[in-house]
């Protein structure tokens, strides 16, 4: 045999100690069910009565024998059926006065009536869109397709808004050009001539040229900080001239301060 087989713990036939189990869970309505069941409270649930009682022969089931019939009404023979009478309005008191009778109008309501529809407007017919062939229909002024803004009153015309902007350009306007003028008046400033104007923008369009042409010639490689900061110099002088070219081309009057 093989020395593992052997060992002095399992010489000795141990007791195996049984499992603890947990208490069986008791159910508190065990007694009423108990109770239930003894009575035979369903005996007959599923298979019907043990004992049906039988009928005596002459005790056949007869016609409308099972109808249910409404209580019968008690009828009191003092009272009288009014229902079927018509009810009369009260007769008036002494004190009140007694209602005025015999009155007849002189009124026309045939002519009234001819009148009225002559003198009456033609009600305009719905426009309406039919968008099936089982003629299904809804109002057509709401839907988009007809043209409600074009027929406006007040179609074609300058909104009130774009006049009163119009009204306060101009008041600025005017309020600068009598600004203006009361400078001019007391020496301040001085407006340019069209041809002073005309030869500043030739002299700034030059010497953007003059530029342009220092800008070409410099060299395609920045290696060393001289070039980079000369070509970055020439670029600034010319986007400076491009403005002020610009703005002297805007603007066709133009006031110096002294």
């Amino acid at each position: 045999m093989s020395s593992h087989a052997e060992n002095i713990y399992n010489l000795i036939p141990r007791q195996e100690a049984a499992a603890a189990r947990p208490p069986k869970h008791q159910s508190r309505f065990k007694s009423t069910v108990k109770d239930e069941y003894a009575a035979n409270r369903f005996a007959h649930k599923t298979m019907g009565e043990a004992q049906v009682p039988t009928a005596q022969p002459n005790e056949f089931l007869k016609k409308h024998t099972r109808e249910t019939k409404p209580p019968a009404v008690v009828v009191d023979p003092n009272e009288h059926d009014r229902s079927s009478q018509p009810r009369r309005p009260p007769v008036p008191k002494a004190n009140e006065a007694p209602p005025v009778m015999g009155i007849k109008t002189k009124k026309n309501f045939i002519a009234q009536n001819a009148v009225e529809n002559i003198l009456s407007v033609a009600k305009k017919p719905e426009k309406n869109l039919v968008d099936s062939r089982k003629g299904d229909k809804f109002s057509l002024d709401p839907s988009g397709l007809e043209p409600v803004y074009r027929n406006r009153k007040d179609y074609g015309e300058v909104p009130e808004y774009l006049k009163k902007r119009a009204d306060e350009i101009r008041r600025a306007q005017e309020e600068y050009d009598n600004y203006v003028k009361e400078m001019r008046q007391r020496g301040a400033m001085q407006q340019l001539t069209d041809e002073e104007r005309q030869a500043i923008v030739f002299g700034l369009k030059k010497n953007w040229e003059d530029l342009h042409h220092q800008y070409q010639s410099l060299s395609v490689m920045t290696d060393t900080v001289p070039k980079k900061n000369r070509k970055e110099r020439i670029e600034s002088e010319m986007k400076q001239l491009e403005r002020d070219i610009e703005l002297m081309e805007r603007h066709q009057v133009i006031y110096l301060a002294n």
